[in-house]
């Protein structure tokens, strides 16, 4: 049975399952299209980070229906929420795929916060136990990341 009706936290949880999906694009686009002398190492990391963060899509959308709400329906639907930008230009070099992966990161981590926040001041915690692994998973993404640039 569901839990009642937690505005809150599913705003907040669907608000990070928007950008969560962003990410996920963004990365596999990254991983479609890098180029250079690190075309290897780069493609592979990318293609691990977009399969965990495409890992814990189903899980948040599952914690939002499991607090009373519903979830997000559609692309447009999405693109309604998400806050990680989308980036559809040709040629991004690697040096800058490496930063704004990072950066978007950082992005995610912010929505983590806040759905960590909402599910505490509602004493949810099993939202904010999972929230805690979703952003350790996140933080090692950003130390990567920030450990490749610059090679």
């Amino acid at each position: 049975m569901p839990q009642k009706n937690q505005p809150a936290i599913a705003d907040a949880l669907n608000a990070l399952l928007a950008d969560s999906f962003a990410l996920y694009l963004k990365t596999k686009n990254y991983h479609w299209h890098v180029q250079g002398p690190h075309f290897r190492s780069l493609h592979l990391l990318f293609d691990e980070q977009a399969a965990q963060i495409l890992a814990t899509t189903d899980l948040i959308a599952e914690r939002v229906r499991k607090n009373g709400a519903t979830t997000l329906r559609s692309i447009g639907d999405i693109g309604r929420h998400q806050s990680i930008k989308d980036d559809d230009k040709a040629g991004v070099d690697a040096d800058t795929m490496v930063r704004t992966l990072a950066k978007d990161n950082e992005t995610l981590l912010e929505r983590l916060h806040e759905a960590k926040d909402a599910a505490e001041a509602d004493g949810d915690i099993a939202t904010s136990g999972l929230v805690d692994g979703w952003a350790d998973e996140t933080q090692q993404r950003i130390w990567f990341l920030k450990a490749t640039e610059g090679y």
